[in-house]
């Protein structure tokens, strides 16, 4: 797949990143699935695998359980063909490894396994040709699906909420990511800190956003996502933003967030 859009174009391997934060309700999900949408638009060629039980990523791609014949639980305990498990979704440059409830057995089934925080980065081996981007939709732990994600990826992504505890449980998220560097990752790097749910008329959401500029200097995006309401919405109709509405602040800081991203890629930055 060729693109025009202007950016230039990545390598022959895909870069995977990981979206994680074991805080719940921070935007790993809207983040998963809307930046991978909004990287297909620029058209690259991306594929987003859903590693959360809860199957969130799947739903809000309007991917139905009903539909799903295999998903990430079929590759990752029966070894599945990863090709096997991969369904196309509206966009066409988007691809989805769903998931559903199944994945629930695969933290106890996967402890048995030998080498087993390395299974999802040895199943999604040979796709990593075949895409720009891999994004891994984690789910909100530090199991093993998580250090399975973190393994497997290049990079993480941090989504952050602009309030009073947005910093609570960042330093152990952070000393998880050092730990897979120094005993299982070597290469994994920090991709950036992504500051999500920002109100512009909260007093708070502002000092949280320069308190995190200020301690994580230059690991934040540029690119802040706001609080709306479509970008709430899009999941019940199955659909990212951009399809919801285009001209939502949501879905505009999405794609904002991809073309920042690619930017770094192009001119050698991340």
């Amino acid at each position: 797949m060729q693109g025009n859009s202007g950016y230039g174009r990545l390598g022959n391997m895909s870069k995977i990143i990981a979206i994680a934060n074991q805080k719940g309700g921070v935007g790993k999900t809207t983040t998963s699935v809307n930046l991978a949408s909004s990287l297909a638009v620029a058209e690259r060629r991306t594929l987003l695998v859903d590693c959360d039980p809860q199957g969130n990523a799947t739903s809000g791609l309007g991917v139905h359980r009903g539909q799903i014949e295999k998903d990430l639980y079929q590759l990752l305990i029966n070894e599945t063909e990863p090709s096997e498990t991969v369904c196309t979704t509206a966009l066409r440059y988007l691809h989805l490894i769903p998931a559903t409830r199944e994945l629930i057995g695969a933290e106890i089934e996967l402890q048995v396994l030998e080498a087993r925080e390395k299974v999802l980065g040895h199943g999604l081996s040979s796709m990593v040709s075949q895409y720009d981007y891999i994004i891994l939709d984690c789910p909100p732990s530090l199991g093993l699906l998580t250090v399975n994600a973190l393994t497997a990826a290049k990079t993480v992504i941090i989504p952050l909420q602009c309030e009073y505890y947005a910093m609570e449980g960042l330093s152990q998220l952070l000393r998880t990511i050092q730990l897979v560097k120094r005993t299982l990752n070597p290469g994994l790097g920090v991709e950036g800190i992504l500051l999500t749910m920002f109100d512009s008329r909260n007093n708070l959401c502002h000092q949280v956003a320069s308190e995190v500029r200020t301690h994580f200097k230059g690991r934040v995006f540029k690119t802040v996502v706001p609080r709306n309401v479509r970008l709430s919405e899009s999941p019940s109709h199955g659909k990212p933003a951009l399809l919801y509405d285009v001209n939502s602040k949501g879905a505009r800081a999405y794609l904002e967030l991809a073309k920042e991203m690619i930017r770094r890629e192009v001119n050698g930055d991340a």
